[in-house]
């Protein structure tokens, strides 16, 4: 419970969260606003991952699923559903749903999960110690059962 907030708690909602993004589009521009959001994201993310006790863990990949699924999820901060992370040949992909992001948009929107991406993103490098370049590749406001993201080591 937030001292400064004894009833109202540490949650806001998603409709004053998506004010503040389109606010910051319509100051900033779609462009720095992206950068901005994915930044913020990369942040909580290795932060998370810090407060977790998961920096540079020898935890299986089904064991910091599990944790971030529980922190990012219903029992936590309800950012979005982590519904599976895969380890790939050349970095990993995960795949989520419910994101706050894409919360209220309507089919065929062209946006991004950027915050969403951004916080997967931080997690990531913070979880294994390397840096990589993350990219939303499929999205729920596509048709997909999922919003994709993809994160490749920088080398």
């Amino acid at each position: 419970m937030s001292a400064l907030r004894p009833k109202l708690d540490d949650y806001g909602s998603i409709i004053c969260t998506k004010a503040i993004i389109l606010g910051m589009e319509d100051a900033l521009g779609a462009k720095a606003t992206a950068i901005a959001l994915t930044a913020a994201g990369r942040k909580r993310g290795k932060e998370l991952v810090q407060s977790l006790g998961l920096s540079k863990t020898s935890a299986s990949l089904e064991e910091v699923t599990a944790k971030l699924q529980a922190a990012l999820g219903e029992q936590g901060t309800r950012l979005c559903l982590i519904n599976k992370i895969e380890q790939t040949d050349d970095g990993f992909t995960v795949y989520v749903t419910e994101d706050i992001c894409t919360s209220g948009e309507p089919q065929g929107s062209d946006r991004k999960c950027l915050f969403t991406l951004g916080a997967v993103w931080g997690a990531l490098e913070e979880l294994v110690g390397k840096r990589f370049q993350g990219k939303h590749t499929d999205s729920v406001l596509k048709g997909s059962p999922y919003n994709v993201f993809e994160f490749k080591p920088l080398t």
